[in-house]
C-alpha cells in the first residue's frame, strides 16, 4: 500500500507527523550544529572575523570541538519542539488546504499549495523555537561577548544557567526576545523552504510514480535544495534575529526594523549576510537528514499504523 492511499485516523497521523518530525530535528541538529556555530558568531560580530574558514579555525583553537559544538543541547530541544510542531501542523494545514481547495487528497494539492501550507504550520512552531533558539544563540556567541565586555558571564556555562540568567534579569518575555524576527524569518522562509522541498521532489518523480516512494538519494537532494532556498529568501532577517538575542544580554534590544536601519547605516547592507556561506553548506546535509528521517520515519509509522 502506498503512502497515499494509507487511511489512518487523522490524530494518529498528526502523532505521526509529530514524532517524524521530532525525529528529523535531531538528525537535523547532529549532522550541522558546527556550521550553525560559526553561522551565528559571524552574524552576531562581523568584524572580528575574516570569514568562514577563520571563525572555524579561532574557534577550535580557542575551545576545541566543544566550542564549535557550543549549545548542542538547546539546539536540539529547538530543533526537536519546532520540527516536531511544524511537521504535526504541516499536516493539519495541508488537509486545511485541501478542503479549502476540494481536493480529495493531499497528494492532489499543487507545489505552491504545499509551501502556503508549510508557510502557516511556521507561525505555530516559531512559538516553541523562539525561546530555545534565544538559549542556543546566546551560548554560541558567548566567547564574543565575554571578549567585548558585554556581559560577566563565563565562558563555560551549561544551558541551565543561561536560561537561569535570562529569568533572572529579563523575566519569563526576556525568552521572546526575537519573537517578531523569528516569524518574519520563518513564514516567508518555510514558503520557500516547503516550496523548494516539494518542487525538487516533484522534478525527481517519475511518470505513474507517487512522490512518497522516492528513494534516499532524492529525498536528501530535495531536502538540502529546500534548505537552500529557506536561508537565501530570508537571511539578513536572521542575521537580525541573531544579534537583538545574542546582545540583549547586554540589555534590551531595540526592535527588528530600529535593529535592521541601524546595521545598514553603521556597516552596511553586506553585514547582514556575514555567516551566509556556514549556512548554506550546511543547509544540504541537515537538511536533507531533516527529511529523509522525517520522510522514512513517516512511512514506517503510517504502514504500522494502517496495518492495525
Amino acid at each position: 500500500m502506498s503512502l497515499e492511499s494509507a487511511l489512518v485516523h487523522p490524530i494518529v497521523e498528526t502523532m505521526i507527523n509529530l514524532t517524524a518530525g521530532a525525529i528529523g530535528g535531531v538528525a537535523c541538529v547532529l549532522s550541522g550544529h558546527p556550521f550553525d556555530t560559526v553561522k551565528v558568531k559571524m552574524q552576531t560580530f562581523p568584524s572580528m572575523y575574516r570569514g568562514f574558514v577563520d571563525c572555524s579555525v579561532r574557534t577550535y583553537r580557542q575551545d576545541g570541538l566543544h566550542g564549535l559544538y557550543q549549545g548542542t543541547m538547546p539546539a536540539l530541544v529547538a530543533n526537536v519542539a519546532e520540527n516536531a510542531v511544524l511537521f504535526a501542523c504541516y499536516g493539519f494545514c495541508q488537509q486545511l488546504t485541501r478542503t479549502l481547495y476540494g481536493l480529495e487528497r493531499v497528494s492532489d494539492l499543487s507545489d505552491l499549495q504545499n509551501a502556503t501550507a508549510g508557510s502557516f504550520a511556521s507561525v505555530f512552531s516559531s512559538l516553541v523555537l523562539c525561546p530555545t533558539e534565544l538559549v542556543k544563540c546566546r551560548m554560541q556567541a558567548l566567547h564574543e561577548m565575554k571578549v567585548t565586555g558585554k556581559t560577566s558571564l563565563h565562558r563555560q556555562v551549561s544551558t541551565w544557567s543561561i536560561m537561569r540568567s535570562v529569568m533572572q534579569t529579563e523575566g519569563p518575555q526576556g525568552f521572546f526576545q526575537g519573537l517578531t524576527s523569528t516569524w518574519l524569518r520563518e513564514v516567508p522562509g518555510y514558503f520557500f523552504f516547503f516550496g523548494g522541498y516539494e518542487i525538487s521532489r516533484t522534478c525527481f518523480t517519475k511518470t505513474g510514480q507517487a512522490k512518497g516512494e522516492l528513494g534516499v538519494v532524492p529525498l536528501v537532494v530535495s531536502g538540502g535544495i529546500g534548505g537552500a532556498c529557506f536561508w537565501l529568501s530570508v537571511y539578513p532577517v536572521d542575521s537580525v534575529k541573531s544579534r537583538i538575542q545574542v546582545l540583549s544580554m547586554a540589555g534590551r534590544q531595540a526592535g527588528f526594523l530600529s535593529s535592521f536601519i541601524n546595521i545598514i547605516k553603521t556597516e552596511g547592507f553586506l553585514a547582514l549576510y556575514c555567516g551566509l556561506t556556514p549556512t548554506v553548506i550546511r543547509a544540504f546535509p541537515s537538511n536533507g537528514a531533516l527529511f529523509l528521517a522525517y520522510e522514512l520515519t513517516r512511512r514506517a509509522l503510517t504502514n504500522q499504523a494502517s496495518n492495525h
